[in-house]
């Protein structure tokens, strides 16, 4: 069986990708279609830069989703090594394929003859699971903390932004460091800082729902009741694991977490969550002047119905803006860490270790680094681009 050639190749990688294609154009149609009706996301389609942005982010989150929850699009076993295919350049035939199966190496083999095409297609799914989810987390602690603590002022506001500095004055490569060591985690400081970490989102859904419906009572406890149910439920699924510190209710255990994911989604939140409070404490401090606010208070509305249906509202656009950013920052820490061997097992094709794999070859075989390099590269422009954009028709408003 022949190599294939360069054009072979890519359009090897266009038949692959076709689930992808077939979304993104979906995607755009339904979305160009409804734009005035879909409020900030329509008008993002006004932006030719956030456009851009947009369509390669959502390449990566429908890659992703086809490798990761159909398993589509991979040609092989990412973990999987094949016999004389160590280091091999893209377009090389894979000796001994079965009928069934694909036949050749698209982006070539790695230093461990395994394929460079299907460990980063699969290195996606880490990728846009964990790194949306932990900026998300931090958002939900640093909304928590940042808006009372800018509402309020004082003692408070004094005693939250204090530990906040304190967390940014350090490092931040030593503290993903601190937190990812195997040391670190046989003591089960993860766990315990998961405990108190993930529980914001139940604090933050409980004084949403409360402040927003606490003069209709029945639909104010069926809302709690069934989200909160919901929430604890999937709390006590990611802070549970069997054989470590924190085994519980194993009965109602929905799924089991990684210990190395689970540090790293807990370092993330802990790392980003200070830099989200002074974000979001800068922005209550600044609109809680605003006559609309002046007006709220003198109808008689609670603090927290004012801090949360008032005020975060008209602070989505920054918000928004810098939730894109950090998850470009949150994918470039991921890859950092993985690149380290930090956290993410080394054997797992997050991009992270695939480019540190590749690297220590780089000058002979050059795609097995590259590769996942252009694909760090092409998300984090993509989210930036995305951000620019949103920038841009958010001032519009």
């Amino acid at each position: 069986m022949t190599s294939l050639s360069w054009t072979e190749i890519f359009l090897g990688m266009i038949i692959q990708l076709g689930p992808v294609w077939i979304s993104l154009v979906v995607l755009f149609v339904i979305s160009m279609r409804y734009k005035r009706s879909l409020g900030l996301y329509g008008k993002l389609f006004d932006s030719v830069i956030g456009m851009i942005g947009f369509a390669i982010v959502m390449f990566w989150v429908f890659t992703g989703f086809f490798s990761g929850a159909m398993d589509l699009i991979i040609t092989q076993d990412p973990l999987a090594q094949f016999s004389g295919m160590k280091n091999k350049v893209p377009g090389t035939a894979l000796r001994g394929a079965e009928d069934d199966s694909y036949k050749h190496f698209l982006l070539g083999g790695d230093h461990l003859a395994r394929d460079v095409f299907s460990r980063v297609i699969a290195g996606s799914t880490i990728v846009i699971v964990i790194a949306p989810l932990a900026t998300l987390f931090a958002f939900m602690v640093g909304i928590t903390l940042g808006i009372p603590a800018g509402y309020y002022a004082g003692r408070l506001d004094t005693s939250i932004s204090f530990v906040a500095n304190l967390i940014l004055a350090f490092p931040v490569i030593l503290l993903f460091y601190l937190l990812v060591t195997p040391e670190i985690r046989l003591t089960g400081l993860p766990q315990y800082m998961a405990i108190v970490l993930f529980v914001f989102p139940l604090i933050f859904y409980s004084v949403l729902i409360y402040s927003r419906y606490h003069t209709v009572p029945a639909k104010r406890n069926a809302l709690l009741g069934v989200g909160l149910a919901i929430l604890g439920l999937l709390y006590v699924s990611l802070i549970n694991e069997t054989g470590s510190k924190i085994e519980f209710f194993n009965a109602i255990d929905l799924f089991d977490v990684d210990a190395g994911l689970l540090t790293v989604f807990v370092s993330v939140v802990f790392v980003n969550s200070p830099t989200v409070f002074r974000i979001i404490r800068g922005l209550t401090m600044d609109i809680k002047t605003r006559d609309y606010v002046a007006a709220a208070q003198t109808r008689g509305e609670g603090a927290w119905y004012i801090m949360l249906w008032e005020i975060l509202p008209n602070a989505r656009g920054p918000l928004i803006v810098d939730f894109c950013l950090r998850i470009g920052y949150t994918t470039i820490l991921l890859g950092t860490l993985g690149f380290f061997g930090l956290g993410l097992s080394p054997e797992d094709p997050n991009w992270g270790a695939t480019i540190n794999d590749g690297r220590k070859l780089l000058s002979i075989y050059p795609h097995a680094a590259l590769v996942p390099s252009f694909a760090l590269l092409s998300l984090v422009l993509g989210l930036n681009l995305l951000a620019d954009g949103l920038r841009e028709e958010s001032l519009k408003d």
